[in-house]
């Protein structure tokens, strides 16, 4: 139910409130709510948001699994594999911008609502698809309805997910954004341990077909939430070309250093480090030979170690956050060079754990920064280009796919790890402007 009365801002630095701390000198008991790493759940608006994420979430971390293992035991085929991040990918690189001004246009919760009621359907296809045998080993190409299905998704995602990220920062405020981005990834990656977990269980157990249509109940069950969120800010841009507002926030990145050096040493970490989450079902399959419920297993220890550097984060002061983005990239890129030397199986998922800390750490604090960094006409904006770029990692990661066919797949993921490192390192001495960002 709407509650614009309660809810509506003119600027991204109010927040939408339900209640507030409590006044006078009262003793609070001490409780989990009480605590700084927690503050942002005080905010009634933002736990219920939080549910919402936490569902979605579960759904996207299964299909992701289901979908990387279906295609492979269709194919047996890296290229595949890559194919698919690929047609994920490319959606949300050219359609990102536009979920940007739509963010400015349409009220956020409708456009999520949408969106997720969009997911469900897709996903629901699929698990038809394969009910009725039209996506089978039996059925040579049929690949072609998963690849298919997986570039509707990319669509989906990149028009919905700026409004996402942008209602986030017009719930709580600059003051709690790095605190709530934290506790939002904290929860989103406590689904990557359990949603990776119960695909593989579920696919073992049940049947590729049965996973799906769990995933079909969890788009939908976390979209109940949804109508209850209260409207955040006003739309704008009403009336005005979207190709014309898409070039003025290009436009305003250009000249705004900061959010610019932000995005680009994003991109960085993005290229070079995120394809190994491609491969990771040929390391599975061919180097570490655990199947598809090792591959579940794999996906959650990621999600185990992002919950650590969630935890961790949320607990920070609001400071020296440039210093911060570069040494997340720096663990992100050793701990992968060691996984891509391992094979141990136990050796593998504990720097899977230190994998998912430096992710978390370059990924979360560089939307912490880039939310606060920008201004409020142009935060959308600025946030669908950091999701152009997010859409990236399926490029990256179908070129990943492609050298696997004549490199070794751990010498992949090790190489693109010791470039980050190089450049990290080089960006550290040699860019204060980023580095001494608070």
């Amino acid at each position: 139910m709407d509650k614009p009365e309660n809810a509506e801002m003119g600027s991204g630095r109010d927040q939408v409130t339900g209640g507030g701390s409590s006044t006078g000198h009262r003793k609070e008991r001490l409780s989990p709510r009480n605590l700084p790493t927690f503050s942002s759940l005080k905010n009634p608006v933002y736990r219920l948001f939080l549910g919402n994420t936490i569902g979605y979430t579960a759904g996207m971390q299964m299909e992701m699994t289901a979908r990387n293992w279906l295609i492979y035991e269709l194919t047996r085929s890296p290229t595949m594999v890559g194919l698919k991040s690929l047609a994920v990918a490319g959606p949300m690189l050219f359609f990102s911008l536009f979920g940007g001004v739509i963010a400015d246009r349409v009220q956020k919760k409708h456009v999520l609502f949408i969106g997720q009621l969009l997911s469900a359907v897709i996903s629901l296809g699929i698990a038809l698809s394969l009910a009725l045998g039209y996506l089978s080993a039996e059925r040579g190409g049929s690949w072609w309805i998963l690849i298919t299905a997986a570039a509707f998704h990319g669509t989906v995602s990149s028009l919905m997910l700026p409004s996402r990220q942008v209602m986030l920062y017009e719930i709580v405020g600059g003051q709690q954004i790095l605190n709530a981005v934290s506790l939002n990834t904290l929860a989103m990656n406590g689904m990557r341990v359990l949603g990776p977990a119960l695909a593989g269980f579920v696919i073992d157990a049940f049947g590729i077909t049965t996973a799906y249509y769990v995933i079909t109940g969890l788009y939908l069950s976390s979209s109940i939430i949804i109508p209850f969120l209260p409207r955040t800010s006003p739309t704008g841009l009403a009336g005005q070309g979207a190709l014309s507002k898409i070039k003025e926030g290009l436009t305003y990145v250009r000249g705004d250093i900061t959010v610019l050096l932000i995005l680009v040493f994003a991109l960085i970490g993005i290229v070079l480090a995120t394809p190994y989450l491609t491969l990771m079902p040929i390391v599975a399959a061919d180097v570490l030979n655990v199947g598809a419920r090792g591959l579940g297993v794999m996906m959650s220890f990621i999600g185990i170690g992002a919950m650590g550097g969630s935890l961790v984060l949320a607990s920070l002061p609001d400071k020296k956050r440039g210093l911060l983005l570069m040494m997340s990239a720096i663990c992100f890129a050793l701990a992968l060079i060691g996984f891509a030397s391992s094979s141990s199986w136990y050796l593998s998922l504990s720097l899977l754990i230190l994998v998912g800390v430096g992710q978390t750490g370059l990924i979360t604090v560089a939307v912490a920064m880039l939310q606060d960094y920008s201004q409020d006409e142009y935060r959308a904006r600025v946030m669908s280009i950091f999701m152009m770029e997010v859409g990236l990692m399926g490029f990256c990661g179908f070129g990943a796919a492609l050298l696997t066919e004549i490199i070794e797949v751990r010498w992949v993921i090790g190489g693109f790890a010791m470039a980050l490192v190089f450049l990290s390192i080089l960006t550290l001495a040699f860019v204060p402007r980023l580095r001494n960002l608070n």
